[in-house]
């Protein structure tokens, strides 16, 4: 049986100094619990620009759909700001999440009794959080067309298109409620720009508006 493969992708900035860790810790596994990874590594972000002209090139995202998971650092830096849109660092991060179809991002959110007291928020506020926040990631602005900016007469135009389909909203929506079964059964469902908030079952969000309230972004 083969061992799990693993695509590194550090990227820019922090992105190295983070994933330096991580192979410490994926070495400790194979040494101590004889779980070992095949793992690759390449580019993506600015540094994959500095090399192929482009934020992911095409063998990169070959590679990334054939390994059994990827390990993405942190993507631009300041000295990339001038570029073109269609080829910025987070067009490489984008590209990832739309050919290999990662609509559901998990974003836990916890905090430990320890380090209650060090939050910016108040103690009473924050101490025992622990949410998990689900966002859907391969629709929306993010890839709706038509895109960007246009010349109308003697002036520009800029256009962004939102747009779901039913079925995007309901994978998404099928992950957020199948994580609340193991969790507490509560979902409070947010957009944006302005956050229609409900939850189910109905309660008070956690955001503070009620059921099906509206509120303005913070």
């Amino acid at each position: 049986m083969s061992n799990p493969s693993l695509l590194i992708l550090a990227g820019d900035g922090i992105g190295p100094e983070v994933m330096a860790e991580v192979k410490k810790i994926i070495a400790w596994y194979g040494d101590k619990r004889a779980l070992k990874f095949d793992v690759s590594e390449d580019l993506v972000g600015g540094c994959a620009y500095d090399v192929h002209g482009k934020p992911l090139a095409d063998e990169t995202m070959a590679k990334a759909q054939e390994v059994d998971a990827v390990l993405l650092g942190a993507v631009g830096g300041p000295q990339y700001d001038n570029l073109d849109f269609s080829v910025k660092p987070e067009r490489g991060l984008l590209r990832l999440r739309k050919e290999m179809d990662l609509y559901a991002n998990l974003r836990p959110a916890q905090c430990f009794d320890a380090l209650a007291d060090f939050s910016s928020l108040k103690k009473d506020v924050v101490a025992g959080l622990d949410i998990m926040i689900v966002r859907e990631l391969t629709s929306g602005v993010y890839f709706g067309e038509p895109r960007g900016i246009f010349t109308e007469g003697n002036e520009r135009v800029g256009i962004n298109t939102q747009r779901y389909t039913e079925s995007e909203i309901a994978r998404v929506a099928r992950s957020a409620f199948e994580l609340a079964r193991r969790r507490g059964n509560k979902v409070c469902s947010m957009t944006r720009p302005q956050r229609r908030c409900s939850t189910f079952p109905p309660a008070p969000c956690p955001c503070g508006a009620r059921p099906g309230a509206m509120r303005s972004p913070s």
